[in-house]
């Protein structure tokens, strides 16, 4: 299986056709930032009317057992996901109904501070707060992936710690090998590692090493590099590759509604655009690649399997499972 935690941008159905060329099977898809309720809803909306129109190529999947359907039938899996728990509006039932509307993944906080917890941008982090607790609690309850990847360090302690299944965090790196505020630290890895959870390893430039970004084995190597921290086991990709973003697109993932100020993202004053794709991965379908340049940097096959797909799907069956129990 070949599973990336974490896309983001506008799929298509060139998108569609790339990933599948590229032999890729599992992709979390992100449906939203900022927006609140009636917005994520007509995401939900859109993804199905792509289904219908490009179902040829993908399916939305609900079940690690969708998931693992996907190489016999020839298509791409899509997880649907948010990088932002505004779609619950504060409103603890919404959590099973956007579960019974397919929604797989939420990520707590995304840049800012909210009333779930703190952001890795925020200068000081709340931990998380009461309603976290519940809305985590409730994500185990209806099977839903918690994600912490744009979460501060303090508040992905706790909801490792709290959460009764593993956490996600689709798409960060590790800030030991390459120091950021969106990266995570040695810590919140060893944690994640104890728990069962997996990181997905990120191949966007502003939070990888510049080997990370001039070669696939340069990736590789920093995916060797954050095993040694959280184990093979605990280990995936998370790409947070982007689809046909434009300016308006960046404005809208680092500005939101709260602010007019300028706003970088995981960039800098000094790197303010928009960053080119990796050397390696400018097109998606190089996923492919991906399970060769870990064997050469000197994984075996079993742990390379675990690497590019295994690990995630280990996570989705033990986290989807559990809905209903």
């Amino acid at each position: 299986m070949l599973i990336d935690g974490l896309q983001c941008g506008h799929f298509n159905r060139e998108v569609f056709e790339t990933l599948v060329r590229g032999g890729v099977h599992c992709v979390t898809s992100t449906l939203g930032f900022w927006e609140g309720t009636v917005e994520s809803m007509e995401s939900i909306g859109h993804w199905r009317d792509m289904e219908r129109e490009h179902g040829d190529l993908f399916f939305i999947a609900r079940t690690a057992e969708d998931i693992e359907s996907a190489p016999s039938r020839g298509k791409v899996a899509i997880l649907l996901g948010y990088q932002n728990a505004a779609l619950f509006e504060g409103r603890i039932a919404f959590v099973e109904l956007f579960a019974d509307l397919g929604v797989r993944v939420v990520q707590l906080t995304y840049n800012n501070q909210n009333d779930l917890g703190g952001s890795c941008y925020e200068t000081e982090d709340s931990g998380l707060a009461r309603f976290g607790r519940e809305v985590i609690r409730e994500m185990n309850r209806v099977g839903m992936v918690v994600d912490c990847s744009h979460v501060g360090d303090r508040t992905t302690l706790d909801a490792i710690n709290w959460s009764e299944q593993p956490i996600a965090i689709t798409h960060a790196n590790a800030a030991s090998v390459f120091p950021h505020k969106r990266n995570k630290t040695d810590p919140v890895l060893a944690a994640l590692k104890e728990k069962g959870g997996v990181i997905g390893c990120a191949a966007y430039r502003n939070i990888a090493p510049q080997t990370a970004n001039e070669s696939l084995r340069g990736w590789c190597e920093m995916v060797a590099r954050t095993v040694d921290l959280a184990g093979v086991d605990h280990v995936g990709i998370g790409t947070d590759y982007s689809h046909n973003h434009g300016p308006a697109d960046y404005d809208w993932m680092r500005k939101g509604r709260w602010t007019r100020t300028v706003q970088y993202g995981a960039g800098s004053a000094a790197n303010p655009g928009p960053t080119p794709k990796p050397e390696w991965i400018k097109t998606v379908d190089k996923l492919s690649t991906v399970q060769g340049g870990l064997i050469d940097v000197g994984f075996s096959a079993d742990e390379a399997d675990k690497l590019v797909g295994g690990n995630w799907l280990r996570l989705y069956r033990q986290v989807f499972a559990a809905a209903g129990r």
